[in-house]
């Protein structure tokens, strides 16, 4: 009796296996930059410290999600902040249409003692060239301890 249920088991492990392809291996998604409209930086910052930045951005429909922030030191204590969104490209799913800001905060450790300066991704102009919000952001003095 083993011998003839143990190959009508194992051919309906396989064919549990084999039945659940996925004819379509592309992706569902792709990634995109986002705008941004508002950065709450404070007025200063103190060495060795870390800030949570809001971030105001654009979410353009339901089906664009965000995923994080892409930072880039372009200088010492100069960065280009991007906010990294996915869209889903399902055709099957509904996405609304409607655009809504959302906050989502950058956490910022800082490191130096010059003052840093933020660009943060506002969108493209008429002529496709990117656009930036830009703060300044001075390192107060560190207290001495005597």
């Amino acid at each position: 009796m083993k011998k003839v249920l143990m190959p009508l088991i194992l051919l309906v492990a396989c064919s549990w296996f084999t039945a659940c392809e996925v004819d379509d291996d592309s992706p569902n998604f792709y990634f995109t930059a986002l705008t941004t409209v508002e950065a709450n930086v404070p007025e200063s910052f103190e060495f060795g410290e870390t800030y949570d930045i809001e971030v105001t951005y654009l979410r353009p429909n339901g089906c664009t999600f965000f995923e994080g922030f892409d930072v880039m030191q372009t200088a010492e204590t100069d960065r280009d902040v991007v906010v990294i969104g996915s869209v889903l490209t399902d055709e099957d799913r509904a996405c609304t249409q409607a655009v809504e800001e959302v906050v989502a905060i950058l956490k910022f450790n800082v490191i130096y003692t010059e003052e840093y300066k933020f660009r943060f991704y506002a969108g493209d102009d008429t002529d496709g060239n990117a656009t930036y919000l830009e703060y300044t952001i001075p390192v107060a003095a560190q207290a001495s301890t005597n």
